[in-house]
């Protein structure tokens, strides 16, 4: 298997329309939606954010498992992707239209409950969904190519998702708002479910190994397979940089721009790049190694966000260029670690003769799933520290430190996060199958 139609990456990347909306729209709106509609108190609305993903964390590799069951015995992982996804589109509209049950309290328990059902069937989609181009094609250059349309349909996805939903609540207002908004982000889940399940029909599914006897052998392996715990540690990190940076963005618009309607052009602004530079990440992903994009995109995402943290002494477009340039890094980011993955199940299965492309994904979208998590916790309890007044009508007056917790809890913090992972860039995460040029490449970096 080698080169893919249009048709299958096109279908495939159609996914994309699910995983970047609930993987981006909960991170902006749930924590303004409870400090500032339910007027819980910031620490505990971090931690009500970070809770039901904490089980997605646990339970992503047993759904991978059961992944690999499944496709083991009716030969495809797609009804997973149909299912999962469906569920997952009906929950979210469900999430953000609390009945309004008299008190803070109750209020905050259904989002726990609604959120915690919206992780389970959001892990039955995005599993398989991660496992798939390890069995769509084998070709190396191939899978780079497959990544960068996921990752540019993706970056769409999150821009119609990240910059509309916002629009959406606050030009309504209050529960009506939030409301309208959990509906249309539904529909754009349900709409990525049904186009990855029709597109990929006849798609090659690679070969159909036995699943892994035992959880003793998957751990056995996850302990052996260094490249893996590389690639993982570092997808993590970034992982929770960005989340952290996402989560802040409606506070940025509010208190350090001073105009909320900025909050959707402030995403676009972070998330549009990405259209645009796809085919270059692709270019240097061929030309000078998988890693060596991976470096660059990260060095420059990690400068553009310090250099954020002057963002209430900047002229406004002046913070949109830095959080433009951030974009680009962001993009390379998401598509390297992506197109290295399949290369290493492929080893991986090919070493065992056991199919680990399911229980791979889910560990890997566990990973994912607790730095999106975590990203919004912590940004919520810098919140706190820093001393934000939660208020029911998102009105109230914040003091200096607020604003400062603000700033650097938008752009120091997620930096550090993306610099940390730059020293476990090296060559071990590339694993044993790679071109000469990505060999060479990453022979001259630091050694595992």
């Amino acid at each position: 298997m080698s080169a893919l139609g249009t048709r299958t990456r096109l279908g495939y990347s159609l996914g994309s329309f699910a995983t970047g909306a609930f993987g981006t729209v909960p991170g902006l709106l749930l924590l303004p939606y409870l400090t500032d509609t339910m007027a819980v108190p910031a620490a505990l609305a971090g931690a009500i954010v970070l809770l039901p993903k904490a089980w997605d964390v646990l339970f992503n590799p047993v759904a991978g498992r059961i992944s690999d069951g499944v496709l083991r015995k009716h030969g495809s992982r797609r009804p997973f992707l149909l299912a999962g996804g469906l569920v997952l589109a009906v929950c979210f509209a469900a999430l953000f239209a609390g009945p309004g049950l008299g008190s803070t309290a109750a209020d905050a328990g259904y989002v726990v409950v609604v959120f915690f059902v919206c992780a389970t069937a959001f892990a039955f989609f995005q599993v398989p969904f991660n496992a798939l181009p390890a069995e769509l094609t084998e070709d190396y250059h191939e899978r780079t190519r497959l990544t960068t349309w996921r990752i540019g349909v993706l970056a769409l996805a999150i821009l119609v998702s990240g910059a509309v939903a916002p629009a959406i609540a606050s030009g309504l207002g209050g529960t009506t708002g939030y409301r309208v908004m959990g509906v249309f982000v539904g529909v754009l889940i349900a709409l990525g479910a049904v186009a990855v399940y029709t597109g990929t029909r006849g798609a090659p599914v690679g070969r159909l190994r036995e699943p892994t006897p035992g959880w003793r052998e998957l751990l056995r392996t996850m302990r052996s397979w260094r490249a893996f715990r590389w690639l993982l540690a570092v997808y993590f990190l970034q992982a929770l940089g960005v989340a952290t940076l996402l989560a802040g963005v409606n506070y940025v618009a509010r208190y350090v721009l001073g105009d909320p309607d900025l909050q959707s052009m402030l995403f676009a602004g972070f998330v549009g790049p990405a259209l645009l530079v796809m085919p270059v990440w692709d270019r240097i992903g061929r030309s000078g190694g998988k890693l060596t994009g991976f470096r660059v995109s990260s060095v420059l995402l990690a400068c553009a966000l310090a250099a954020l943290a002057f963002a209430p002494l900047m002229a406004t477009p002046a913070v949109f260029v830095f959080v433009a340039v951030a974009g680009v890094g962001y993009a390379g980011i998401q598509v390297f670690p992506l197109a290295i993955l399949p290369d290493l199940i492929s080893a991986e299965e090919e070493r065992t003769g056991a199919t680990r492309a399911g229980i791979t994904a889910g560990v890997w979208t566990a990973a994912e799933t607790l730095g999106l998590a975590v990203g919004p916790g912590l940004f919520g309890l810098v919140l706190a520290i820093g001393g934000y007044v939660s208020s029911g009508q998102a009105t109230a007056t914040q003091p200096e430190s607020a604003v400062t917790a603000i700033t650097l809890g938008f752009s120091v913090l997620p930096a550090v996060f993306v610099a940390l992972a730059l020293p476990l860039l090296r060559r071990s995460v590339l694993g044993d199958r790679r071109p000469q040029r990505d060999a060479g490449a990453a022979t001259g970096g630091g050694g595992a």
